[in-house]
């Protein structure tokens, strides 16, 4: 496969509940023709791999944005 880094991993505090936050660090990546958004815990624990939709191309800001709700779904699962 052709797997290409598109951000390598940043390290975020993503806010969930007014009191509750989680150190999580995250990479987007292309693998073929598909996007993924992968979140990992602090300590490097698999958390969620999500496929980003076809021609989804984000600044960081806004895959931070995703990614708050990423956690929030899984969290609350």
């Amino acid at each position: 496969m052709d797997r290409a880094t598109i951000l390598d991993w940043t390290e975020a505090q993503v806010q969930l509940k007014l009191d509750d936050h989680r150190n999580v660090k995250y990479q987007v990546y292309r693998d073929g023709d598909k996007h993924f958004l992968e979140v990992q815990g602090a300590q490097g624990e698999p958390i969620h791999t999500l496929e980003l939709p076809d021609g989804m191309k984000l600044d960081q800001s806004s895959y931070q944005v995703l990614l708050r709700y990423v956690l929030l779904d899984v969290v609350a699962a």
